[in-house]
């Protein structure tokens, strides 16, 4: 079974700008967290399943998550969402140059994939990237080798324009962190949110950074039982 990634954060101190990304990530997480909790009309008890508190398995479709959009693949094939409805989906924003965060957010989704009971679909796992002037096909390419991640994530890239409409279709996150004391000169933050897609595109339910794989397992499966 894959382990997670040291996170580099054990190696190095982390900068005041590292620092300040993540508290505003961790904010944003909790805010989108709350939205979707939070939206209007409660949901029925069979429409709310709860694992020790996590708020994975703690919501229900939503139209307003999701959305259109068309991004290049990993192998330099134009995608859209219709490419995906007939299975269901984990959708991540992220990007090859983050140090912590992307890593191990893909190596949970692919031990709770490998965790899934018998019989239960398996998501596609997804990576949308929010750094597009670093993250070309190629590069996602060559990421999503990494041998803890999911073997069939399917990296997608595109223009500014085009990534910043993806992340709006699910109310992601993300900005750019100077870092002029490093080589590559920036950073990106972002929220942490995994989004569980069914087949239609729809949200089924979504996991935080506190969600463990074991719990992401056994919430797929109660959302995706035949």
């Amino acid at each position: 079974m894959a382990k997670d990634p040291a996170p580099p954060s054990a190696r190095r101190p982390l900068s005041p700008a590292r620092r300040i990304a993540l508290a505003v990530g961790v904010f944003a997480a909790g805010a989108i967290a709350l939205w979707l909790t939070q939206a209007p009309g409660p949901p029925t008890q069979q429409e709310v399943v709860r694992l020790g508190g996590q708020s994975g398995c703690a919501t229900r479709a939503y139209a307003e998550i999701g959305g259109p959009f068309a991004l290049t693949d990993q192998t330099g094939v134009v995608r859209t969402e219709a490419d995906l409805k007939g299975r269901p989906s984990l959708v991540f924003f992220g990007f090859t140059y983050c140090p912590d965060i992307c890593p191990m957010t893909l190596a949970k989704i692919s031990r709770a994939l490998d965790a899934l009971p018998a019989g239960t679909p398996r998501p596609q796992p997804v990576l949308i990237s929010i750094d597009p002037a670093r993250d070309t096909p190629d590069a996602l390419a060559l990421y999503l080798t990494t041998a803890a991640f999911p073997e069939d994530t399917l990296g997608l890239t595109g223009s500014p324009e085009a990534i910043k409409a993806a992340a709006d279709g699910f109310k992601a996150a993300y900005w750019r962190v100077d870092q002029p004391e490093s080589t590559a000169g920036y950073t990106m933050g972002h929220t942490d949110i995994v989004y569980l897609m069914d087949a239609d595109w729809r949200l089924s339910t979504f996991f935080t950074g506190e969600t463990t794989p074991e719990q992401m397992a056994t919430c797929i499966a109660e959302r995706l039982q035949p």
